[in-house]
């Protein structure tokens, strides 16, 4: 039976059992590329996020906000560049990611989750000191850094009095210097961190492609199988990278979805079939 010819019946019985296993649990979920765009989407998402918290599962939202950062940066004639597909960030560019992510992108997700009582906080990973990192130094992307550590004692006591944490993906050295940070990198160190059930990267993609096809379910071995004979490549693979760190750091399940889709979040997560694709150890 497929979701379309679901009765609503069908999928609250079909949902109990995961509702149950993952009561208490924590997902992390990232959230970006085109469902940040569309006003419908980003509605949906926020009453899934809040669905979530009011059956009793932890919530924590990480965001990206990309070609926000782009868009603004045009209009104050600063020159965008990117290295290999990744954000060359220097000063002027990060001033404009923290108005973008820490401000504007942010605070929205938050008024969103908030008008269906979701209680959610919007903060950054310069917070707390939460989000610790280093200048990345693989390629010369300015001012991005490496993520090396996660302070996880603020979200952990936000969880635990009832807050919905809503996270832009910022970093700080040990001398005070603010770095833009992956999203898809982020959310997995700190999934793995705050010991996370799961982490759901919502973005345009389907899911891992191979050949064409969706892939449902993919191993780790899989994985790197994939990547070293260039299958999987591009930007899926900081993806399914640092999907492949979360498990390896604890967490029990990675899924990627299509955001595009309605109600992906939930269709994913409490049903046997899912819409996208679930990475798991061996």
């Amino acid at each position: 039976m497929t979701t379309a010819t679901f009765k609503k019946e069908d999928v609250l019985i079909e949902a109990l059992p995961y509702i149950q296993q993952f009561e208490g649990k924590t997902f992390v979920i990232k959230y970006g590329g085109a469902v940040m765009e569309d006003e419908n989407l980003k509605t949906m998402i926020a009453k899934d996020v809040t669905l979530l918290r009011k059956i009793g599962i932890n919530v924590v939202v990480i965001h990206g906000g990309g070609k926000e950062i782009t868009s603004l940066s045009n209009k104050l004639n600063i020159q965008t560049k990117f290295v290999n597909g990744q954000r060359y960030t220097d000063e002027e560019t990060l001033n404009v990611v923290q108005m973008v992510l820490a401000g504007s992108i942010n605070k929205d997700i938050v008024r969103r989750i908030n008008i269906h009582g979701g209680r959610a906080v919007g903060i950054s990973g310069i917070d707390g000191d939460m989000i610790k990192v280093k200048k990345y130094d693989k390629e010369n992307l300015g001012l991005v850094g490496e993520v090396v550590d996660v302070n996880e004692t603020l979200i952990k006591n936000l969880l635990k009095d009832g807050y919905l944490p809503v996270i832009a993906p910022m970093g700080i050295d040990n001398y005070g210097t603010v770095y833009n940070v992956n999203a898809d990198i982020a959310a997995g160190s700190l999934a793995g961190a705050i010991d996370a059930a799961k982490l759901v990267y919502m973005s345009d993609t389907e899911g891992v492609i191979i050949n064409g096809n969706l892939v449902p379910h993919l191993t780790e071995k899989q994985i790197l199988d994939f990547i070293k004979n260039g299958i999987i490549n591009g930007g899926m693979i900081p993806k399914v990278e640092s999907a492949l760190n979360a498990l390896n750091a604890g967490v029990n399940k990675v899924h990627i979805v299509d955001g595009r889709i309605e109600h992906a979040l939930l269709l994913e997560i409490f049903t046997e079939e899912g819409v996208g694709t679930e990475i798991v150890c061996e």
